[in-house]
């Protein structure tokens, strides 16, 4: 009975971000919508991780079955994506190069961000490194 619950709830704040999604006048996923909003009940309390824990547990552990649909939907207009395939790999080469670099930036920028603060923090109580 417990996972029927937190499968309603994660299907409530799915449904209540399709409904933002549908009333806004630009479009923007819905799915995102709704992970934003659990997000900040997640955040502010309002829900916590107990409440949707194992439907949680279970969508990460079995991940790669949500993916089968994708794929079959991709072999299935594999024709039409031939015509555009070095275009389409040269985008999927770039962005992910692109991702991993900004990533490592990121990254780089926190650890030089944290080492700046905790330097802060340890001239205000007097050490001195």
């Amino acid at each position: 009975m417990k996972i029927l619950l937190q499968i309603g709830i994660v299907f409530l704040i799915c449904l209540v971000g399709e409904w933002i999604s549908a009333v806004l006048p630009f479009a923007f996923p819905g799915s995102v919508i709704a992970m934003i909003l659990l997000f900040l009940l997640l955040l502010f309390k309002v829900l916590k991780v107990e409440h949707i824990e194992e439907k949680a547990s279970f969508v990460l552990n079995n991940m790669a079955f949500f993916f089968i649909p994708a794929g079959v939907g991709v072999m299935e207009y594999f024709d039409i994506l031939g015509a555009y395939l070095v275009p389409f790999l040269v985008i999927c080469v770039v962005s992910t190069i692109l991702t991993f670099a900004v990533t490592a930036w990121t990254v780089i920028g926190v650890m030089r961000l944290q080492e700046h603060i905790a330097k802060r923090k340890g001239q205000r109580n007097g050490k001195v490194d």
